[in-house]
C-alpha cells in the first residue's frame, strides 16, 4: 500500500523565490479542493516579465539523451523570466515522453513517429502475456536510474525557487497498450479477457511503486506536489488515453477501478480527458470517486483546436455532476466562461502579455464574482 494513501492535514507550504505569495495560492488551491473559495475563482496566468529573457525548454529527447545540468538551468532561466500569477505556479517535469513508464517496464529505448513529432513513444515488446506477466519495473532500467537522478539533481538545483512536476502517467490501459501495442490490446480484450484481468493487475501494482520513487527523489513530500494542480500533500494528472477505443463495458472492468485507486494514491487529481472519443465514458466518469478537475482536450477542427468557450454545454455538464473544470482560453473567453459557471468547481487557465494585464485579470475576477 502507498504510504500516500493515508489521510494527513494540509502542510505549511514552502516559499519560493520566482512566486513570492505562494502562500496565498496554497490557501486558495486547498479551498478550491474543499469546492470553496475565497473571493474569487481559481486563476493560473502568466505573463513575461519585463527585461527579462527565458532560456529554452527542453524536449522529450532533449531530456532523455541532454545535458541535466544544462536543462536544469534553462528551465530555471525560464521561470525567472515569467510571471506567475494568482495560483499559477513555476515548475519543472522531467518526463521524457507519454510511454516513459512502459520503458521502465522493459521496453527498447524510445523512438518518434512522424504522425507525433516532438513526442517519444516505446517499442511494444509484449509478444506472449504468459511469458511477459506479471509487468514490473526494473530498477536496473538505465532510464530510470536516469529519472531518479534527474529528479534529485533538480530537486537539488531548484530548491527555494521553483517546483518540480510528476510524471507522464500513463498507467493502467495505457500502460498495456504500450507494452503490447494498440491493436493487438484490443483484440485481446475481446479474446482473453482473464488474460487483461492478470495485466491490469500488475499494471495497478507498478502504480504506487512509481509514485514513491518519483516523490522521494524529488522530495515532494517535503515541498509539495505540483502537476498543473497544486498541494502540499498529493496531486497529479491521471489520463488513459486508450479508452477513446473502449466500450463503456470494458472501461467499467479494467479502466474506472484502476483510475479510483490511483486518485486514492495520488490524493488531488486532475482528470486529462482527451478528446471526443472518450466522452462515451461522460456518465462513468462523472460519477467516479476521486477524479476532481476534468480537464477536456477538444479536438481539432477544419479551424484548429476546438476552445473550451465552445465546449460550455459539457463544461456545465461536469459541474452539474459535481466536478471541477478546466477552463483555458484568451482573458476575453475566460472573462465570459466565468459568467457561465460555477465559480467554486472552475479553474481558469490563460497568459497575459505583460505582467500589469495578469494583475489586472485577477483584480477583475475579484470584483466580478
Amino acid at each position: 500500500m502507498s504510504k500516500h494513501r493515508r489521510e494527513q492535514e494540509y502542510r505549511a507550504t514552502p516559499p519560493l523565490a520566482f512566486k513570492p505569495d505562494m502562500a496565498d495560492a496554497a490557501k486558495r488551491w486547498n479551498a478550491y479542493f474543499a469546492g470553496q473559495i475565497i473571493d474569487r475563482p481559481l486563476v493560473t496566468v502568466t505573463a513575461p516579465k519585463e527585461g527579462k529573457k527565458g532560456g529554452a525548454w527542453a524536449s522529450y529527447k532533449d531530456r532523455v539523451f541532454g545535458d541535466m545540468d544544462v536543462i536544469i538551468a534553462n528551465a530555471l532561466t525560464s521561470a525567472e523570466a515569467t510571471f506567475y500569477g494568482g495560483e499559477a505556479i513555476p515548475a519543472f517535469g522531467p518526463s521524457f515522453g507519454p510511454d516513459e513508464i512502459a520503458v521502465f517496464c522493459g521496453g527498447e529505448d524510445f523512438r518518434g513517429s512522424q504522425d507525433s513529432e516532438g513526442t517519444n513513444w516505446s517499442v511494444p515488446f509484449v509478444d506472449d502475456w504468459s511469458k511477459s506477466l506479471p509487468l514490473r519495473l526494473r530498477p536496473d532500467n538505465p532510464l530510470w536510474k536516469r529519472m531518479l537522478q534527474f529528479y534529485s539533481r533538480a530537486a537539488d538545483k531548484m530548491a527555494g525557487k521553483m517546483m518540480l512536476t510528476h510524471l507522464d502517467l500513463h498507467t493502467n490501459m495505457d500502460l498495456l497498450a504500450a507494452v503490447r501495442g494498440p491493436e493487438r490490446l484490443c483484440m485481446d480484450l475481446i479474446d482473453q479477457p482473464e488474460t487483461i484481468d492478470r495485466a491490469m493487475a500488475s499494471a495497478r501494482a507498478v502504480f504506487p511503486i512509481v509514485w514513491d520513487a518519483i516523490a522521494e527523489a524529488g522530495r515532494m513530500d517535503e515541498r509539495g506536489h505540483c502537476s498543473g494542480i497544486y498541494s502540499p500533500d498529493g496531486a497529479a494528472i491521471l489520463q488513459c488515453d486508450f479508452i477513446c477505443m473502449m466500450g463503456p463495458e470494458l472501461f467499467r472492468r479494467w479502466v474506472l477501478p484502476a483510475l479510483e485507486e490511483e486518485a486514492a494514491i495520488v490524493k488531488h487529481t486532475f482528470w486529462h480527458w482527451d478528446g471526443p472519443g472518450a466522452l462515451k465514458h461522460a456518465r462513468d466518469i462523472l460519477s467516479s470517486r476521486g477524479l476532481h478537475t476534468m480537464g477536456y482536450v477538444p479536438t481539432v477542427g477544419p479551424g484548429g483546436r476546438i476552445k473550451h468557450i465552445e465546449c460550455l454545454d459539457l463544461l456545465k455538464t461536469c459541474q452539474k455532476a459535481g466536478k471541477a473544470v478546466q477552463a483555458v482560453g484568451t482573458p476575453d473567453e475566460v472573462r465570459a466562461m466565468h459568467k457561465e459557471l460555477k465559480p467554486e468547481l472552475a479553474m481558469y487557465c490563460t497568459n497575459t502579455a505583460t505582467q500589469a494585464e495578469a494583475e489586472g485579470l485577477l483584480k477583475w475576477f475579484v470584483k466580478n464574482t
